[in-house]
């Protein structure tokens, strides 16, 4: 990602692939960045800033790259009481001990929760990894917020959803989870693209951004609902 002639970093690609209404935002280095220009072909993302809301990915790197699905489980132990594999110095305790008071709320042994917060902000906490949530938000139209609604941890869902309507959406996506929609414009810098029908290049980049395994374990979870009004 370049802001001018500076490179800020790097982000996973499925963040400029999926297909979204309104201003592309990315979270990286520790502020948000809107999305300018993609240069596919050559692998670059043009970027200025602005003051809230972009989205990040936890995906890993490297041959033995960890399974979002994984991560994003792996967060959710630590949130919920686990010890990291790692040492710990004091200011990173504290840190931990605020960042589990904050998520307290969101995250449960036994399954998912759902939240909502004032009058339109509905959230599944999946905690199933970005391309998971991905799959589901695709599989769940009649309850999830088209674009900009999914992160590894959660989806946003629509202000009148409710336990009815849910259990009615998960009983439909149950015969069949869909593919995620992608930005056509993202199909030029595939590889071999000219070479395959569009159909088929859309489909082969979709695969490529779901998880179906994990968006499964997501569904086959039990869910609460805190569906009360909180400020």
């Amino acid at each position: 990602m370049l802001s001018g002639r500076t490179e800020i970093g790097r982000t996973d690609p499925d963040l400029l692939t999926e297909e979204t209404d309104g201003p592309r935002k990315l979270l990286l280095a520790g502020r948000s960045w809107l999305v300018t220009y993609i240069d596919r072909r050559r692998r670059r993302c043009f970027v200025e800033p602005v003051d809230e809301g972009g989205r990040a990915k936890w995906s890993g790197f490297g041959a033995h790259r960890v399974r979002p699905f994984t991560l994003a489980r792996a967060v959710r132990d630590v949130l919920l009481g686990g010890e990291p594999p790692a040492t710990l110095t004091r200011r990173a305790e504290a840190k931990l001990a605020a960042t589990r008071e904050t998520y307290l709320d969101v995250v449960h042994p036994a399954g998912a929760v759902i939240t909502r917060r004032g009058d339109s902000d509905v959230r599944w906490w999946t905690w199933a990894g970005h391309r998971a949530n991905a799959t589901l938000a695709a599989s769940l139209p009649s309850v999830v917020l088209r674009h900009l609604t999914v992160d590894d941890r959660f989806i946003r869902l629509r202000d009148d959803v409710t336990p009815q309507s849910w259990w009615a959406a998960v009983t439909d996506a149950g015969t069949g989870l869909s593919l995620p929609e992608v930005d056509p414009h993202a199909v030029r810098g595939l590889k071999f693209a000219e070479a395959l029908p569009s159909r088929l290049a859309e489909a082969t980049l979709a695969a490529r951004l779901g998880d179906g395994d994990g968006a499964r374990a997501a569904l086959a979870e039990p869910v609460r609902f805190l569906l009360r009004q909180e400020g």
